[in-house]
């Protein structure tokens, strides 16, 4: 969404298309509003790197606006970002290159894709190969491997680890170092995908947010250590007995 007036916000897309039916439709981004949306991004961009983060993703997933740059499911355009497939690429990549200039080198820039829509007539996983190679050539680091988002309509044939496979595809057709999500919960779980080069990353959020000590149990699991706080170091039951590192037997 931009700023129109001193009211409030005005929600914004490629095209003036409501994604559900009793929803009111977005306003068209015109040519002054891409360029105010681009130079978001910049600015965000600008603030995280004097705030001193390592590494940013941006979002082009999910129905979220640059995703609807990119599938024709939502961008029904007829200038220059919209028909063809290099013209709905022309406005995701054109943010791209403005944050890449603004953001340090040195500091890993990534994105987030939907690989397919799940919808015929939608995104494709091949969409998403051609992507990929067009941000690797602009200088991506690596790329987080999602799905769907952008219809109602979308058919997610949901299980564990079920966007794994288009990981795979994307990391063997690009080399880009590819990071894997979706109901990847179990620590032998993620440390397979690893193992079989489906993905040199894995990230997760809902696993996290059930169990905060995820990292802890994974460790245990897998026989690792991780460093803990003092407080914290006779928490560990018998079974995981060494997973923090600086813990001592009768520590108190």
């Amino acid at each position: 969404m931009i700023p129109r007036d001193a009211g409030g916000w005005t929600p914004v897309a490629p095209s003036a298309i409501a994604q559900l039916e009793h929803d009111a439709a977005p306003a068209a981004l015109d040519r002054q509003g891409m360029a105010d949306v681009r130079q978001q991004f910049v600015d965000a961009a600008h603030r995280a790197a004097r705030l001193g983060i390592d590494a940013i993703e941006l979002h082009f997933a999910h129905g979220y606006l640059i995703n609807q740059f990119l599938s024709p499911l939502a961008n029904h355009r007829d200038d220059d970002y919209g028909g063809s497939f290099d013209n709905r690429l022309r406005f995701p990549l054109e943010v791209f290159a403005a944050v890449r200039e603004a953001w340090p080198q040195q500091r890993p820039l990534g994105v987030r894709i939907s690989a397919t829509d799940w919808v015929d007539g939608g995104w494709t996983l091949d969409d998403s190969i051609a992507l990929v190679q067009r941000l690797q050539a602009a200088g991506c680091d690596f790329v987080d491997v999602s799905s769907g988002g952008i219809s109602q309509s979308q058919k997610i044939p949901l299980g564990p680890g079920y966007q794994v496979p288009l990981a795979r595809a994307i990391r063997a057709a690009t080399s880009m170092p590819t990071m894997a999500v979706g109901l990847i919960t179990d620590a032998v779980q993620a440390e397979a995908i690893i193992a079989a080069h489906d993905a040199d990353l894995v990230a997760m959020a809902r696993a996290m947010l059930w169990d905060p000590r995820w990292p802890w149990h994974a460790a245990a699991a897998l026989g690792a250590s991780v460093h803990a706080p003092r407080q914290y170091w006779r928490a560990a039951p018998r079974d995981a007995a060494g997973v923090f590192v600086q813990a001592k037997a009768g520590t108190r």
